[in-house]
């Protein structure tokens, strides 16, 4: 992400909400196999003593510092030009005028849960920066407070860029208070988790739209002592459970993944590595190894074990994509693209127009095309890398 300079995907738009999902993701990883990030990488900024991984994602977290309003605590959603440049467009050449869209609920809760976890990781390396990190998070719980009915986000109307729109922000709240209670061990967030967890929304999913997943693994993690002992019981239950379901899923499936045919939606990449993370979250809580053999199945999926035979990752393989829809790999002068990148993968609703030009009537699974043009399969995000890294992460240490 740094080389991207906290670019959301193959454009050159910066979102609140997806870039807390993927900071999530890479500080979960370090925080439970940080084994796997002791060799440098290294980075320009390598200091020998911060692990690089930290180092990365402080280039993500420095940025969304500057989307808080300082007087109210909200955060703006994202920050782009009014559309998107073109597609050989290098960054540096990108010269339109950024906009800051309003602060949205979403954004803040996000905003608010991936702080208080920053402040809890980086405490032993930068305890000036764990502060910083706390008492912006603290700020944004507060403005989420103030403000317990706010709609869901949607673009101005004169901006074309990605919306993320996200109409449910209560799973965003149940991580931010999660993440406060855990880093801050103060009562009043616990108290928000009991009332927040009683509300209907999914609390195992680990996307940027249902943020979930982090709330109730934020919470296991705090240990049974501090939780109330029959909501920490229900919510281990549960996740076990549903990632019980995805294993005999993949046992169903051809390639032994936890895809059903409706499940190869735009970024289908996103959820067989999402899927993944859970069934390593599962691993971690019950100590059932079997999860983390259904989740390296996964990871040979998105490696080139697919009906495709190609590799999802740039770099890597010997059937790897070549052309990802990212406009520094397009417009660089370089054959190869930037290696390392996760493509979006199979989407059956075809949803751009080259594929519905080239795939008519292909199956579900084969509903991906390796070109530049093809955004809603072979696109590329940070926040499909970062559940990626979590589960190499595991399979590293």
């Amino acid at each position: 992400m740094a080389g991207q300079q906290c670019h959301n995907a193959g454009d050159y738009g910066k979102y609140s909400g997806p870039g807390a999902k993927a900071i999530a993701d890479m500080l979960l990883a370090y925080e439970l196999y940080p084994s796997a990030f002791v060799s440098a990488i290294p980075l320009p900024e390598s200091d020998g003593s911060t692990p690089d991984v930290l180092l990365e994602c402080k280039v993500e977290l420095d940025w969304l510092f500057k989307m808080q309003d300082s007087a109210t605590g909200g955060v703006y959603h994202k920050l782009t030009t009014l559309s998107f440049p073109g597609l050989d467009v290098m960054p540096e050449d990108d010269t339109a005028d950024l906009y800051f869209s309003p602060i949205s609920a979403t954004a803040t809760g996000d905003f608010a849960g991936v702080m208080a976890m920053a402040a809890r990781v980086y405490e032993s390396f930068d305890a000036a920066y764990a502060r910083k990190c706390l008492d912006a998070a603290g700020a944004a719980w507060e403005w989420l407070v103030q403000h317990p009915d706010v709609p869901g986000f949607t673009n101005p109307p004169e901006i074309s860029t990605g919306e993320y729109g996200d109409g449910v922000d209560k799973d965003e709240r149940y991580w931010a208070a999660a993440e406060l209670y855990r880093t801050t061990g103060k009562e009043e967030y616990h108290q928000a988790v009991l009332q927040l967890v009683q509300l209907a929304f999914p609390k195992y999913s680990l996307g940027w739209g249902d943020m979930g997943g982090y709330g109730t693994i934020a919470y296991l993690l705090n240990g049974e002592e501090q939780a109330e002992r029959a909501l920490y019981v229900s919510l281990k239950e549960g996740l076990v459970a549903e990632a019980q379901r995805l294993v005999e899923q993949s046992r169903e499936e051809g390639y032994r993944i936890s895809l059903k045919e409706e499940d190869y939606i735009w970024g289908s990449n996103m959820l067989v590595m999402n899927n993944a993370m859970l069934l390593l979250a599962a691993e971690y809580f019950s100590g059932d190894s079997g999860f983390a053999d259904c989740a390296l199945d996964h990871l040979h999926y998105l490696m080139g074990r697919n009906v495709l035979d190609i590799s999802y990752v740039t770099g890597f393989g010997d059937h790897a994509v070549m052309n990802p829809h990212h406009r520094p790999s397009v417009g660089d002068q370089v054959a190869d693209p930037v290696p390392g990148l996760v493509s979006g993968g199979p989407d059956r609703g075809l949803h751009d127009e080259y594929v519905v030009e080239h795939l008519q009537g292909k199956p579900a699974a084969q509903c991906f095309v390796d070109h530049e043009l093809s955004y809603s399969t072979n696109e590329v995000t940070i926040y499909w890398n970062s559940p990626a890294v979590f589960v190499v992460a595991r399979f590293n240490q």
